[in-house]
């Protein structure tokens, strides 16, 4: 099995993969102030909570970070678990992919791995939506060049603030809104509209400019914690894939093995 690891700013996804298979996922909660032995304690829980008994069934690692201060606490519990090869998404790594920025090295390993996974479903130019603590829109093209994106504010950091800053606005979750109207008639509706199909538009408005830059093949795709009820009201046609990081991750160990 080759564990696959993602730490994000809010959670830390886990896949296993076997065969070319992710045979399961899960995840953490990212926490700053954790030590590798507690890190250890809760990727070894997870692992039996999946049927996995024995760790020693691991015969590769790959993580991903963005960040910094939690990727030695994790590396460390990783070593911990089984003596296996660690690789990390970085410079050194080949991804197969072509960076066409101004400086690869701050690019997120999150986003390098979506595009990567992307790019192998689909020859045509890709467009990876990655909905995290913010929400960024990557971009490559049919040559396997990485060219660049946005990144733009997402649900999940503006609603809490939003909210905060208010007296009299209530806190809500997108995850729940169902056919959320336009014209809302009371205050939390008002909210879920504006949350919901707001961030919707501003999406179909990026992507149309993406379109328009890239050709009218463009494909998109998206992954992360993004709310199912602001996909269903997007007008373009986008494909969530919640294994895409991970896919990704894989990807680039089956091509840096030994």
């Amino acid at each position: 099995m080759i564990l696959t690891v993602n730490i994000g700013n809010t959670k830390i996804t886990i896949g296993g993969y076997t065969d070319d298979h992710q045979i399961f996922s899960g995840k953490l909660h990212t926490d700053p102030l954790a030590t590798a032995d507690e890190y250890a304690i809760r990727i070894r829980s997870l692992l039996l909570l999946h049927g996995i008994q024995d760790s020693c069934q691991m015969e590769g690692c790959i993580l991903g970070s963005v960040v910094p201060n939690v990727t030695p606490h994790i590396l460390s519990a990783l070593k911990m678990l089984a003596p296996v090869r660690v690789l990390t998404v970085g410079p050194g790594l080949k991804s197969g992919m072509r960076l066409r920025l101004d400086n690869p090295a701050q690019l997120g390993a999150d986003l390098l791995c979506g595009i990567v996974a992307a790019v192998a479903r689909y020859d045509g130019p890709v467009v990876v939506i990655n909905a995290d603590t913010a929400l960024s829109m990557m971009a490559a093209n049919s040559k396997k060049e990485l060219l660049g994106g946005s990144i733009l504010l997402s649900p999940h950091l503006s609603l809490p603030n939003m909210v905060r800053e208010t007296a009299q606005l209530p806190q809500i979750d997108p995850n729940t809104v169902t056919h959320p109207e336009i014209i809302s008639t009371n205050t939390t509706a008002c909210l879920q509209s504006g949350v919901v199909l707001g961030t919707a538009s501003m999406i179909d408005g990026m992507a149309a400019r993406f379109t328009k830059e890239l050709g009218l093949d463009t494909r998109f795709f998206a992954t992360g914690s993004m709310p199912d009820s602001i996909l269903q009201v997007c007008e373009t046609p986008i494909t969530y894939d919640p294994a895409l990081i991970l896919d990704g991750l894989y990807a680039i160990w089956k091509r840096n093995r030994k």
